[in-house]
């Protein structure tokens, strides 16, 4: 069943959820979480709800610590790149009509991206798509 738009994004709180699971490498438990936040850390509730959240939109899953135990660990079911490839290709066709083109454009114009940036970019894409021409040793862009 494909998912509503809405179910697909992350909000900036559930965003913060996932940072931190992602960065952690590793189940975690609501307290586990908590403690990953800086001062005032969020009531256990409020994670609580989140995570509930995340679970009905298929971002984590859960399963019990221990035979018998009632806390619950938690997983991401999706990473962090797989997140992100995602959201960059709606952007792209959503804001952009498609067009990577555009939308590297609009990086490249709006964001204070330095020459040694730009060229490494393009290094990378060089060694990366198939059909960009091979590197030439010593020439410049």
């Amino acid at each position: 069943m494909m998912k509503g738009n809405n179910e697909r994004t992350l909000t900036k709180a559930e965003m913060e959820i996932m940072n931190i699971m992602w960065d952690k490498g590793e189940g975690m438990t609501t307290h586990e979480i908590i403690d990953e936040y800086p001062e005032p850390k969020p009531a256990y509730s409020t994670i609580a709800t989140f995570l509930k959240i995340l679970t009905v939109k298929e971002f984590i899953r859960s399963k019990k610590q221990g035979e018998g135990s009632k806390t619950l660990v938690f997983f991401p079911r999706i990473s962090r790149e797989v997140y992100a490839n995602r959201v960059m290709k709606d952007v792209k066709n959503s804001i952009f009509a498609g067009s990577m083109k555009s939308m590297l454009s609009f990086f490249a114009q709006n964001e204070e991206v330095s020459e040694e940036d730009l060229e490494e970019m393009i290094e990378m894409i060089k060694q990366t798509h198939p059909l960009a021409p091979p590197s030439m040793e010593g020439s410049r862009m």
